[in-house]
């Protein structure tokens, strides 16, 4: 492991990052104020992760190594992954190749965890399994299974096509005795609570929630005693506000909340990256940047709260930042990455404030890179440490 250790800090370490967090998080240089986030990039779960992909590869030097998709949600970090020679094991449409898959192969599965039938179809197989599960998203799925155990429903806060909440939906099947509805946002949550209240009929709700559902799902029945649980990465506030929701309705409904069941499963460091970006949006910025893997969930709510606040850019990294003028960025409205050719940075001369922050799955690397591109529009120079 501590080869390993030293290939990782080699690939994704930062000391300019760690110098500035050690000062406070501020860098100041000429006319130039950065200003990062107190909690940003990798969290224990991403590292573990990326540590286990690398051992894998030491450990099994000559197997066939395969990961389930992506082992997080940042290009960089995934293509580091497949330069050590580890093959993704879905196909472009994401349909898993286990047919030629034997007792040599190595099977790496994500940050995010997988599907029970992938699991049990690779063990068929015989094949070793490295997995990388994150702690909190396996604390999740133990509370979906309380619910199967218990005939309560899962009402499951997140997003349908996602890696975890797909894996998670698995486990709250139980062992086949368990139900589960995935809701994405309050809207959702409402029309669900409308169906609870008798305000909807029948045929709407399967037809609005169609193909996010547990199959044989039937709202009449299974609707009666409900738990909610969530994708990790999601906004905490927004999961809490889903809690209250569906408490007040079957309470409404019921008279008492005895048929609602309600677990803490919002992940720590999710929400430490969220407060320590609430803090640094109370301070004067001229502009924010988000630097993270566009399919990054976390990441992307980071974005979200920014652009409440403040002038914010979501970028990939440092290539991102073509000019002072020109700068590549995902827009949340459009879902696609977009070019905008404004003055989005502020003049060379001109004090500026810039924040910066990232996703659970963004490499120090990655941030430096940001940083030091800034201070080059800017025409800055860093001083020698």
């Amino acid at each position: 492991m501590a080869r390993v250790q030293e290939q990782v800090e080699h690939h994704y370490h930062s000391t300019l990052v760690e110098r500035v967090r050690a000062e406070g998080s501020v860098l100041h240089v000429g006319k130039t104020t950065l200003c990062l986030a107190k909690q940003f990039g990798f969290c224990y779960g991403v590292e573990r992760a990326i540590d286990l992909a690398y051992a894998a590869r030491k450990v099994f030097p000559r197997a066939r190594l395969f990961l389930i998709g992506e082992i997080i949600h940042n290009p960089e970090v995934n293509a580091q992954i497949a330069a050590l020679g580890i093959r993704n094991l879905l196909d472009e449409s994401g349909r898993p190749h286990v047919e030629d898959l034997g007792p040599e192969d190595v099977v790496i599965v994500p940050a995010f965890g997988t599907t029970v039938p992938l699991v049990e179809e690779i063990k068929r197989h015989g094949c070793h399994i490295v997995d990388t599960t994150c702690g909190d998203v396996m604390s999740v799925w133990k509370r979906v299974r309380q619910n199967a155990s218990e005939e309560v429903t899962s009402i499951i806060h997140g997003k349908a096509s996602h890696e975890e909440t797909r894996a998670t939906a698995s486990r709250a099947l139980g062992n086949g005795n368990g139900r589960y509805l995935i809701v994405l946002n309050l809207e959702e949550t409402d029309r669900v609570c409308d169906y609870l209240l008798g305000k909807a009929s029948r045929e709407e709700f399967l037809r609005e929630f169609d193909g996010r559902f547990s199959e044989g799902f039937d709202p009449d029945l299974h609707l009666q005693r409900i738990g909610v649980a969530n994708q990790t990465t999601m906004l905490r506030e927004e999961t809490e506000a889903v809690q209250r929701k569906l408490k007040a309705a079957i309470t409404q409904r019921d008279g008492s909340p005895t048929n609602f069941r309600l677990f803490d499963t919002i992940c720590g460091a999710t929400q430490e990256r969220q407060d320590a970006l609430k803090e640094l949006l109370n301070q004067p910025l001229d502009l924010l940047l988000v630097v993270g893997g566009y399919n990054s969930s976390n990441t992307t709510h980071l974005a979200e709260m920014g652009e409440q606040r403040v002038p914010t850019y979501f970028i990939r990294n440092q290539d991102c930042l073509e000019n002072s003028r020109l700068i590549r960025h995902f827009d949340l409205h459009e879902k696609s990455e977009i070019s905008s050719s404004v003055p989005w940075l502020p003049e060379p001369g001109v004090e500026a404030r810039i924040g910066i922050t990232a996703g659970a799955s963004c490499p120090n690397n990655l941030i430096e890179e940001v940083m030091l591109r800034i201070l080059a529009l800017r025409g800055e120079t860093l001083p020698t440490a």
